[in-house]
């Protein structure tokens, strides 16, 4: 994630503002040129002072304070490349329906300034009716007692409202025994499903999958009971990056996946900051790094590894100075650094493809 600037001020300012703090300006986010703009009216539409636009719309999300974006230039759409992707959303006349699925939209639209950084092919379910790609925001029925599971099929993702809340979210964190769950991990970890059928079965790469995550053949529903019933291997850490990753090939990929987009992403915002990491102990480099580089852009998964294994021990201890968990609880292995290369090498042709 980047940092902006307001174009009326300088002020610094960041993916999620709606106006600048300093002289008031409302800000919109331009998905075509991955920045944050001063926008100001223009009739009924609105001027970006970024590119000197005229009369873009917001999307009609900014209504409900859930989207920030514009359209796109010259587009009759009324929602975002973001929001367009959205199917059921919940009951907005409910308070707290409405302040929960605000917390889903901020991390679905950092899920697609990632996707949208990478190029990588999307399609909506008015342009793919049979595999399009589409969120449905859940509530649990208080009447039935139905408890909404967030998954995926076939393009469809499902998004458990509760989640939002953070006492259930944390609940279900130690229920399942995991050592991290946000919302943003659940939109990476399930977008990981759909592109594992676009790129891997869609692209011809279902050999080189197998060779490094199995047989997704293997029955899905069998695999997940044996992993509620017995838990992971001992030895899990050697090859998975997560317990939840050694249920079945396909979770370990959505798992790699997400932790692919989190590793990224977090580096782009330390890159940012301009953040070095030189501890004076460190006496032969293994633990200094300096953050200088586009990993959108990165050549090779080690280069982003090299910088990723220093950064988090950094932080990590940070954090338990502070008395905090570890930002980053995960130990990548080299069985696990090489399923991260497969996904950056997926993603890299996919990006390739989508440039030309």
């Amino acid at each position: 994630m980047k940092l902006f600037v307001c174009q009326a001020c300088s002020n610094v300012l960041y993916f999620e503002n709606r106006a600048c703090e300093r002289c008031g300006h409302r800000v919109a986010f331009l998905p075509e040129k991955e920045m944050l703009s001063a926008i100001e009216p223009d009739g009924t539409a609105w001027a970006t002072l970024a590119d000197k636009g005229k009369g873009r719309m917001l999307c009609a999300n900014a209504e409900f304070d859930a989207c920030n974006w514009l359209t796109e230039p010259g587009s009759s759409d009324l929602y975002c490349r973001a929001c367009r992707h959205n199917g059921t959303v919940p009951d907005l006349s409910d308070p707290t329906q409405l302040a929960g699925w605000r917390e889903l939209e901020v991390a679905k639209h950092r899920l697609f300034y990632s996707l949208s950084r990478w190029k990588l092919p999307l399609t909506t379910r008015a342009e793919d009716p049979a595999h399009g790609l589409i969120f449905n925001f859940l509530a649990d029925d208080p009447y039935s007692g139905q408890r909404i599971m967030t998954g995926h099929d076939n393009g469809l993702i499902t998004i458990a409202l509760t989640e939002a809340n953070d006492i259930e979210r944390e609940r279900r964190r130690l229920e399942m025994g995991e050592p991290y769950r946000t919302l943003l991990g659940h939109f990476r970890h399930e977008v990981g499903h759909y592109f594992w059928d676009v790129l891997v079965r869609g692209g011809g790469k279902l050999d080189e999958f197998r060779a490094m995550f199995g047989d997704e053949q293997i029955d899905y529903g069998q695999a997940l009971q044996r992993h509620y019933a017995e838990g992971p291997p001992p030895d899990w850490q050697q090859s998975y990056v997560s317990a939840y990753a050694t249920t079945h090939p396909w979770e370990d990929f959505a798992e790699t996946w997400a932790h692919y987009l989190h590793i990224v992403d977090t580096l782009e915002m330390a890159a940012e900051f301009g953040m070095e990491v030189r501890p004076r102990i460190d006496r032969d480099g293994e633990l200094t790094a300096r953050i200088r580089f586009n990993p959108y852009m990165a050549a090779d998964v080690e280069k982003l590894v090299n910088a990723w294994l220093p950064f988090t021990f950094a932080i990590n201890s940070v954090n338990r100075a502070m008395g905090a968990r570890d930002l980053y609880p995960f130990i990548l292995s080299p069985a696990v650094i090489g399923k991260l290369g497969f996904v950056h090498e997926l993603v890299r042709g996919a990006t390739k493809a989508g440039s030309r």
